[in-house]
């Protein structure tokens, strides 16, 4: 099940003394006694709900409270739905790659493009392959214009030992 991140207080859990009521309608009410506001839900079947609690001003509607939490749960779940999570999927080479592991390597990251993931293309240097980090760029160059569909988020950047590049999808 779905919860909602705020719980409202509900009838006789409201500690105000007077509140800003709003009846079913959407119509204001007025400032009231609490007690008198809850009598005035219940007359209706309904429930008194605190939706702004400001201490200046606190603020109850009068409403059907199951019916809202489920109609907010509801919402909830629709907005989840539509979200798009993006992940990121790496992709390491070494600076002494050859041309044919390197393509393999491309067209991995070239599906994980295509599914809208973003891509981290690491490049390792391990001990006098330091010496070595302009040939690693130009190896992430080529990487590049082997990719399709993508554009370079981070450019190729040393960090620590490790040149980072990322890759996200072609904006359409």
């Amino acid at each position: 099940m779905f919860n909602i991140k705020q719980d409202f207080l509900v009838n006789q859990n409201i500690e105000f003394s007077k509140v800003q009521v709003v009846d079913s309608n959407g119509q204001k009410i007025g400032l009231m006694d609490t007690e008198k506001a809850i009598e005035l839900a219940a007359e209706e079947g309904l429930d008194l709900v605190l939706v702004s609690p400001n201490p200046a001003n606190p603020v109850c509607k009068i409403l059907d409270y199951s019916k809202y939490k489920f109609e907010m749960n509801k919402r909830a779940k629709e907005s989840k739905k539509k979200q798009k999570v993006i992940e990121i999927k790496e992709v390491r080479i070494s600076p002494n790659i050859d041309r044919h592991d390197l393509e393999v390597k491309a067209k991995n990251a070239n599906k994980f493009i295509d599914a809208g993931n973003k891509v981290k293309v690491t490049m390792r240097f391990r001990g006098r392959e330091l010496n070595f980090v302009e040939q690693g760029k130009e190896i992430m160059e080529s990487f590049k214009e082997l990719i399709l569909d993508a554009q370079v988020e981070k450019e190729a950047k040393m960090e620590g030992k490790n040149l980072v590049m990322f890759l996200i999808p072609k904006q359409k």
